[in-house]
Formats: structure tokens, sequence, C-alpha cells
């Protein structure tokens, strides 16, 4: 008789992880209430289980390549806090190794490169190692033609690599050129059963970490240490208090954002009204998630709103109509008729942490249709 391989253990106990990971969005506090949501959760599901095979089943650090994590486009990398204005990339590295990184910015109008550490394998990330962005232009080399090129590593505790990317419009603006070089000879390739086994089980780590986040709720503080997750407002239709990213996070939180979180919850012929007024800053949005923290695609409907696409009002501040439609308003945004969901504010390099952004549900009749 064979005895069973590892990797043959390890895959099933993933599918065992995989068959109960729906009991988040089913059963208890957190269970969604309306059809979409239900299936956004299944489709969550799909979208973060493509994510995990790339970030640990497949990917070779001494033979690194970027994959997408998120784009404006791809319906299945929608998640993790997306928004239809950027572009991120993914690279597992490993800390002892040296890579090039170079490419051209294109038309980014703020771009940058995150290490983030990993606990252990499969956890999620606690930690900032490295940062590199185009507001320090020598550091990268980038030059006025929009070329950069520079060295990293090693890096102790750096695990993964992310990219930012965001455009002041994806529908004509076109995503950056990023890529990586090892520096180091590779390692030989192994795929055996050890090596796939342990991959297997990382990925089944991560994931069961992702659904203990996710559902969001609407509504209800997560967890008002930041142990898990952003922090939410624990009322529906408002915004928590501002907050700057620490060196020491949870997930892949970028370290020079600001972020607001809220939910919203509307009626049919209800608009909710946003008031900010923006801090001088690299770049700003607003963007409506379901409650798995993720955007319909860019080309769908309007689901954000960011600093050069925003109208402002006279006064500098800046007016937000969210409906289930859309309106008049110039800064019109939709839930594509969801009656509820998430609300994500971040702000890049901003010069102090911003007021809390206002908000007021008011009968869609009511509501703006013009700036101020």
């Amino acid at each position: 008789m064979t005895s069973e391989h590892d990797s043959s253990a390890a895959w099933r106990e993933l599918l065992t992880t995989l068959g109960g990971l729906d009991r988040s969005f089913l059963e208890g506090d957190r269970a969604v209430t309306d059809d979409r949501h239900v299936a956004d959760g299944y489709r969550m599901l799909a979208t973060t289980l493509g994510v995990v095979f790339d970030t640990y089943l497949f990917a070779e650090p001494s033979r690194p390549q970027f994959v997408e994590l998120n784009t404006p486009f791809r319906r299945d990398r929608r998640w993790g806090g997306d928004n239809g204005d950027a572009y991120y990339l993914l690279c597992p590295i490993d800390e002892q190794r040296r890579y090039r990184i170079s490419g051209n910015k294109r038309d980014s109008v703020y771009f940058s490169l995150t290490a983030y550490n990993e606990p252990a394998p499969g956890s999620w990330s606690d930690r900032i190692v490295g940062i590199w962005r185009d507001s320090d232009p020598d550091e990268i080399g980038l030059t006025d033609s929009g070329d950069f090129s520079f060295e990293i590593g090693p890096l102790p505790g750096a695990a993964v690599l992310v990219t930012r990317d965001y455009q002041a419009d994806p529908l004509t603006g076109r995503a950056m050129d990023w890529r990586i070089e090892a520096l180091d000879p590779a390692d030989p390739i192994r795929h055996g059963d050890a090596e796939t086994a342990a991959r297997l089980r990382a990925s089944a780590a991560w994931l069961r970490t992702m659904f203990a986040i996710l559902p969001m709720a609407v509504g209800v503080r997560v967890d008002d240490k930041h142990v898990l997750g952003h922090e939410v407002s624990n009322v529906a239709n408002e915004f928590g208090a501002p907050y700057q990213v620490l060196d020491a996070n949870f997930g892949w939180s970028a370290r020079d954002a600001c972020y607001s979180y809220g939910s919203f919850v509307l009626e049919e012929g209800e608009a909710l009204v946003i008031t900010h007024r923006p801090p001088q800053c690299r770049f700003w949005n607003l963007v409506v998630w379901n409650q798995f923290m993720a955007s319909h695609n860019v080309d769908d409907a309007r689901g954000s709103v960011n600093c050069h696409t925003a109208v402002p009002n006279s006064d500098g501040s800046v007016t937000i109509v969210v409906s289930r439609g859309m309106t008049a308003h110039p800064n019109s945004v939709t839930t594509l008729d969801y009656p509820q969901g998430n609300l994500a504010f971040r702000w890049f390099l901003a010069d102090a942490v911003p007021a809390r952004p206002e908000a007021a549900v008011v009968p869609i009749g009511d509501a703006p249709t013009t700036v101020s």
C-alpha cells in the first residue's frame, strides 16, 4: 500500500476550507441580506482563490514576475479594497535576494511600490518593510520621460511587493509599465510533494483570514482596534474618523495613505449627500464597495470620484451624491441599485489627517444637482 502524498492531504484540507467559507456570509451576525450579495460572496471566493494561487502556489521568488492584483477592468480582480482608479500588481520575493525594479509611469498621476512582511506562511502582513514612490524621484531614478529604475534588497522580513498606479481617468489613461528582474542566480525549480503541500496550506490559511474579515458589516463597527481590516463607522450613512496608516498595519494598506470608511443603507428614492474638504495631497478618491470590499468595473458605471474628476464647490469643498442610480450632479456616483454596502475615502501623502467627511440622507429630489 502506498502512503498518501502530503500534497494530497493538503489539497483536501484546502477543499474543506473552501467548503466552509460561505458560512461567513450566509450565517450569523454578518450574514448578507440580498441575493446579489450572496452571489458576490461566491464570486469573492473564486476571485480570492485565483489571487492566492498566484501569490502562494505558482510564485517563484527567485524568478520574480508581477501579477495583477486589482485592475479597473478585470471582474476577477475586484476585491480587497479595490477601486476603479488604480492598478495594483503583486510579486512575492525572497528577503535575502536583490532585485531591480524598472518601467515607465505612462499616464500615472501617483505611483508607489511597497514591501510587506509575512509573519507565517499564509499570514497577512502586519508590517510595512519599505516603500518607494514617485515623490522621491532621485531614489527611484525617475526621469522626465517617465522612465525609472532602482535596486532593492536584501530586505530582511520582506515577503511580497505591491505596486500602486493611480490614474486620473483609467478609461483613457495608460497603465504603468512595471518590470522586476532578479539580480542573483535563480534557485532550481522544485515543485515536489513537500513544497506543494506547504504552499497549499499557506493558501488555505490566507483564505481563512480573508473571510474572517468579509463580509464587512453595514452600520456596525467590525473592530475598533484595527486588528482585522479597516476602521468602519458604527452607524450607517456616516464615516469613521480618518486615520493615518502606520508601519505596523494589517493587510496591504498603503503607508502613505489616510483612510475613512463608512457604510450606506439607501431606500429607493434616497440619496446620500457627502461633503468633504480635501487636504493638500497627491491623490484622493471616494469609492463605492459592496460588502466584500469590491467595486464594479470602471466601464460598468461611475462608482468613484477622485481629485481629478471631482468638480469642487466655490469654497474648495467637494460634494458627492451617492444613490442607487445616477443623478444630475457632476459628482454623482451609483451603487448600481445595491441598497446597502460600504464606502471608502483615501488620501495619499496628505499634509494632515483630513477632517471627517459629512454625510446626510435626503430624498433624491432634494439632493443638489449642481456645485455650490
